[in-house]
């Protein structure tokens, strides 16, 4: 009697001990690569004309290491776009999305006077239209879903307006939890920044990206939220960057947030 051959598992053209957040599947490279997106992938692997390290594969399961493989279509080997890791100073008014169908200026905008060609630069999470501030750009999907994951608890640090004068209790409820929708919405922390007549600034850190938090949080609590300016995410702070204005990361903040993320061993330098 034949012994019964187990489910025959994927090839991994991936080698052990390398960055686990370049190992992905063979169609997600290829998209991740900017060579076509993962549908056509899968076709040209169907195809038998996609080959990794010389030999051909017809495994859409097939793992690669973006880091070590030699991935050729038709013969051709294929070139990585260079990771690209951008900060923008968010003006209030513009749209977190690259084409909006009723016309309103986007974010990608404030791009177009940069010497950067890179078509898969996309925006890490999203500030709707009227709040402004930091939003980081990259072409790195890895990288951008670390930051964005929940379990990574990568912190978001606000500044903002409020049409009154709030006092402690009202800030503790917003770190206590607040239901909003019947949804309960919590901050990190809330303190008082200053206060005037008849407004205050408050700062406020979020380790989870819900949709609009900040002001269900603040409707919750019958207050007005005036401006809404995100100055920081993880250790990386918006500093003195202008309106509009676009720089790179530093290898020093990339290193930071990749620590934060959970994508570098806080041993690793």
């Amino acid at each position: 009697m034949k012994a019964r051959r187990g489910k025959q598992q994927p090839r991994d053209y991936a080698k052990s001990g390398g960055d686990a957040g370049k190992r992905v599947t063979l169609p997600r490279a290829l998209s991740k690569l900017g060579y076509c997106s993962r549908t056509q992938a899968e076709r040209l692997i169907a195809e038998g004309r996609v080959s990794v390290n010389g030999r051909a594969v017809s495994d859409l399961s097939a793992w690669v290491d973006l880091t070590t493989a030699k991935i050729e279509v038709d013969g051709i080997g294929i070139a990585a776009e260079p990771m690209t890791y951008l900060m923008l100073n968010k003006p209030r008014g513009l749209v977190t999305t690259r084409h909006d169908p009723e016309g309103r200026p986007t974010v990608y905008d404030c791009l177009k006077g940069i010497d950067i060609d890179i078509p898969h630069l996309s925006p890490v999470g999203r500030l709707d239209k009227a709040s402004e501030g930091l939003l980081l750009f990259t072409n790195d999907t890895v990288f951008a879903q670390a930051l964005l994951d929940p379990i990574t608890h990568v912190t978001k640090t606000y500044h903002v307006q409020i049409d009154k004068i709030i006092p402690p209790e009202m800030l503790a409820e917003m770190t206590y939890g607040l239901r909003h929708d019947g949804e309960v919405l919590k901050a990190t922390s809330a303190r008082l920044l200053r206060q005037g007549d008849r407004n205050s600034w408050i700062e406020v850190e979020l380790d989870e990206g819900r949709n609009r938090q900040i002001r269900r949080m603040l409707e919750a609590l019958d207050i007005e939220c005036l401006r809404l300016v995100r100055v920081a995410i993880g250790d990386v702070a918006l500093g003195d960057l202008p309106k509009g204005g676009t720089r790179r990361l530093t290898d020093a903040e990339l290193q930071t947030l990749r620590r934060r993320a959970g994508l570098v061993s806080a041993g690793r330098n």
